[in-house]
C-alpha cells in the first residue's frame, strides 16, 4: 500500500478527501491534529537539545533534533501502515483519510477566502484574517499589503501544503508523507534566522530547501498551466515572469510560485515588507499592479483551484497509466 509504487488513487483520495473537508472543527476539538502533536515533539526536542553554545554543540543539538522528530514521525507513519495492510481489506480508504490530515488544500483556500471577506468588510477585518496567513505584522500594512500577503500566502503554501506532500506521498508512501511533514514543521518552528535558531534551526531551514525544491518548480509549473486554461490569466506571462524572477525571492524555492502567479495574474509580488522583529526589503515580483484588493485575492484563488484540479487530473492520468 505505502512506500515506492504506491497506487495513485490512494494519493489522489487523499486530495480529494481534504479538498472536500478541510479540517472539520468537531473533529479536532476532540483529538490534536497530527500536526500539532508533530509541533509539541519539536518542542521537546527544542528543550532537552538547545544549547546557547558554543556553536558547534547549538548546531548538532539542531541536527540530533531533525533526526530525532523525523526519524519517530516514520516510525509511527510505518506501524500505521503495517496496521492498515495486515488488518483491513480496504485499509486504504483509512490511509488516505489519514494523509489527508496533512494536506492544505481546502485550509488554505478557506483562509484566505476568510482575508477576502473581511478586507470587504473592513480594513481591521483583513488585519485579522491575515494574521492567520502570514507571519509579518497585520498593524503594519494597508489594504493592498494584506490583500498582497494572502496572494503570496496562496502561492507559497500551493507546494508547501499541497504539492510537496503528495510529490513525497506519492514517492514514498505514507512515511514519505509524515517525514515531509515532520521536515516543514521543524522549519517553521526553528528554521529562523534569529538569534535563538540561527544555529540551532540551520539543519531544518536546509533540510527544508531541498524537499522543496523540485515541489516548488512543479508548483511554479502547474501554475504557468492553470494560467493557460483560467480565463483571464496569462500562461505565457506567467512562464516568463517565473524565469526571469524566481531567483530574486529572499527563499530558493518560494519564487518559483510566487513569480509564476505574478506574472498569470498581472501582480507585483513580495517587495520590501515588515516583520514583528525585521524589515525585509526584497525585490519585486513581476511588472503589474501592486496596489491589491479582495477581489485580486479572488483570482488567485481562481488560478489556485484551477492548478489543484490539474494536480487530481494529473493524479488520476498515472493512475490510469500505471
Amino acid at each position: 500500500m505505502s512506500g515506492p509504487g504506491l497506487e495513485f488513487h490512494v494519493v489522489l483520495a487523499a486530495l480529494l478527501f481534504d479538498a472536500a473537508t478541510g479540517d472539520p472543527a468537531w473533529v479536532y476539538r476532540r483529538v490534536p491534529h497530527p500536526v500539532v502533536v508533530l509541533g509539541k515533539l519539536v518542542e521537546l526536542a527544542e528543550r532537552v537539545l538547545w544549547a546557547p553554545s558554543p556553536r558547534w554543540l547549538c548546531l548538532l543539538g539542531g541536527a540530533v533534533a531533525v533526526v530525532a522528530v523525523v526519524s519517530a514521525s516514520v516510525a509511527v507513519a510505518w506501524a500505521i501502515d503495517r496496521f492498515l495492510v495486515e488488518r483491513w481489506t480496504h485499509g486504504w480508504v483509512l490511509e488516505a483519510v489519514i494523509a489527508s490530515t496533512l494536506l492544505a488544500f481546502r485550509g488554505l483556500h478557506d483562509h484566505a477566502r476568510a482575508v477576502a471577506d473581511g478586507l470587504d468588510r473592513s480594513l481591521a477585518g483583513g488585519r485579522e484574517a491575515v494574521g492567520h496567513l502570514v507571519g509579518r505584522d497585520p498593524a503594519s500594512l494597508d489594504e493592498a499589503g494584506v490583500a498582497r500577503g494572502a496572494v503570496e500566502s496562496i502561492a507559497e503554501n500551493f507546494s508547501d501544503g499541497v504539492v510537496a506532500p503528495l510529490f513525497w506521498y506519492a514517492l514514498a508512501g505514507l512515511p514519505g508523507l509524515f517525514a515531509y511533514k515532520a521536515v516543514n514543521t521543524l522549519d517553521s518552528m526553528i528554521g529562523h534566522r534569529t538569534e535563538r535558531y540561527r544555529h540551532f534551526g540551520l539543519t531544518a531551514a536546509r533540510l527544508d530547501d531541498l524537499v522543496n525544491w523540485l515541489p516548488a518548480r512543479l508548483a511554479g509549473l502547474y501554475f504557468v498551466a492553470a494560467a493557460w486554461v483560467l480565463p483571464g490569466a496569462n500562461g505565457a506571462r506567467a512562464w516568463r515572469t517565473m524565469l526571469r524572477d524566481a531567483g530574486k525571492h529572499r527563499s530558493p524555492n518560494a519564487g518559483w510560485q510566487e513569480a509564476a502567479a505574478a506574472g498569470a495574474l498581472d501582480f507585483a509580488l513580495a517587495g520590501p515588507r515588515r516583520y514583528p522583529h525585521e524589515t525585509v526589503d526584497d525585490a519585486w515580483m513581476g511588472d503589474g499592479r501592486a496596489q491589491l484588493g479582495a477581489g485580486d485575492i479572488g483570482r488567485c484563488l481562481h488560478l489556485y483551484i484551477t492548478a489543484g484540479t490539474l494536480v487530481a487530473l494529473t493524479l488520476a492520468l498515472l493512475w490510469w497509466l500505471i
